[in-house]
């Protein structure tokens, strides 16, 4: 992939839009996925990833090969989410509607696919909760697995202002959840998420 990746984009920055095509379908899922955290809506997140294709390939030739290509992508989906959620205000969406990209397995039983399916809605709906340029550091931070210095880069912040986003939107997300269940404890294993590549979010949203 990488010696591809590469390859491709030397090819879509000569003007090769077939080998830009090919960046597409690489990274399409990764950038939806982003949107979708974002925004938490299908509609909009579909809109949002072509619009983040679209921006990039209009500034392809400006991208500096010397940084990674996912950090410079999924920072135009992010800066777009961004600008998306505050012109909308924080529009109110019911939990109830969402839907959920990252299905089970198929050889899981039912009642297992919809209880992990409800702790996605409830994670979802957590990130709600946060400012937007807080919400894109969550998901890139726990989702992406980018560094302070990715996120950084994409977000055009200080590593300590990076820090301190983070863990402001642990205490709120911590928050949220206690809210929202009284009686429980704030546990992994109560909202771990069904896709391989997430992670316990509770290990490190404690404050």
């Amino acid at each position: 992939m990488q010696e591809n990746e590469s390859i491709w984009l030397k090819q879509a920055q000569e003007g090769d839009q077939q080998a830009f095509v090919y960046l597409v379908e690489a990274y399409q899922n990764r950038v939806y996925n982003l949107c979708y955290r974002m925004l938490m809506n299908a509609e909009d997140a579909e809109d949002a990833a072509q619009e983040t294709f679209l921006r990039a390939y209009k500034a392809i030739k400006r991208y500096d090969n010397r940084r990674p290509f996912a950090t410079w992508l999924l920072s135009i989906s992010a800066h777009y989410c961004i600008d998306q959620i505050r012109k909308r205000r924080v529009q109110v969406i019911s939990v109830e509607e969402l839907p959920v990209p990252d299905l089970p397995d198929k050889s899981e039983g039912i009642e297992h696919k919809l209880s992990l399916k409800e702790k996605q809605r409830e994670v979802q709906a957590i990130l709600k909760v946060l400012d937007p340029v807080d919400r894109a550091s969550v998901v890139m931070y726990y989702w992406y697995d980018f560094s302070y210095k990715e996120i950084c880069q994409a977000l055009s912040l200080s590593e300590s202002a990076i820090k301190s986003r983070l863990h402001r939107a642990r205490r709120a997300m911590a928050k949220e959840w206690l809210d929202n269940h009284p009686d429980g404890s704030f546990e992994a294993s109560q909202i771990a998420l069904p896709s391989q590549s997430d992670k316990l979010l509770v290990e490190r949203m404690t404050p």
